[in-house]
């Protein structure tokens, strides 16, 4: 999705065409129909504690309604879905077209965008919340800041933001040439609760809770989760400098 709201104003540092949003879009692209079928069924593959938090989200959430929720690199739709069955108006974006394309054959009832989280096309103040579970991941450290403060410009005063990342006691970097059999070009950062936090909060955004699992089934890292809010009466982090 591209900016043409007249209403819209994006954070302008980070171009459409960014090498790392290229990169990622052109991986996920490539891989998109063996991760829809490794990870097809979330509500009933995911920890209990994950389902719990999204569930908490869509009640916090749901006190801003009608006012949509955003699902930023909403992948093949699972957490899209289980918010629309919590009762919750909401639609996904995803950076890659083909995983777009598969999301809305799963969930044809539901609204998936092609775009990026670090521009969205959408007027200031007018989402009633955002979940990013595992998708701010791919976002290079430089860019993080202006990615936060897009989510803190189309908020609605008052509405909740989750956050899910895998995480660890030190900040790491990996890169992957392959994954599902397919050649990809695809970036990974890991980074502590505090880092991220810090970034929250220099966008204006406030932190609620904060919570870290040790790895489930197979997965080798521990699970980092933060809800924050933009603070009710507040509209951009610009306003009070």
């Amino acid at each position: 999705m591209t900016a043409e709201n007249p209403h819209t104003s994006p954070s302008p540092s980070i171009p459409e065409h960014a090498d790392f949003l290229e990169a990622t879009r052109a991986s996920y692209d490539a891989i998109a129909p063996a991760y829809t079928e490794a990870f097809s069924d979330w509500p009933a593959d995911s920890a209990p504690l994950d389902r719990s938090l999204v569930t908490v989200f869509a009640e916090l959430a749901g006190e801003h309604a009608p006012a949509p929720v955003a699902d930023l690199g909403s992948g093949p739709g699972y957490i899209t879905a289980r918010l629309d069955a919590l009762g919750v108006p909401v639609f996904g974006v995803d950076l890659s077209p083909r995983m777009v394309a598969l999301a809305r054959r799963a969930h044809p009832e539901l609204r998936f965008h092609v775009g990026s989280m670090t521009s969205l096309d959408l007027p200031d103040a007018t989402l009633g919340g955002i979940v990013a579970l595992y998708s701010i991941i791919h976002v290079p450290d430089d860019h993080l800041p202006a990615t936060f403060a897009e989510f803190h410009r189309v908020l609605v005063p008052g509405a909740p933001l989750l956050l899910g990342f895998q995480t660890g006691d030190t900040e790491d970097h990996l890169h992957l040439s392959e994954r599902f059999g397919q050649e990809i070009t695809l970036d990974y950062y890991w980074r502590t609760p505090d880092t991220v936090i810090a970034h929250l909060t220099e966008a204006g955004l406030r932190l609620s809770a904060r919570i870290v699992r040790e790895p489930d089934g197979e997965e080798k890292r521990p699970r980092a989760f933060l809800l924050a809010e933009k603070p009710r009466g507040c509209f951009r982090p610009s306003d009070h400098t």
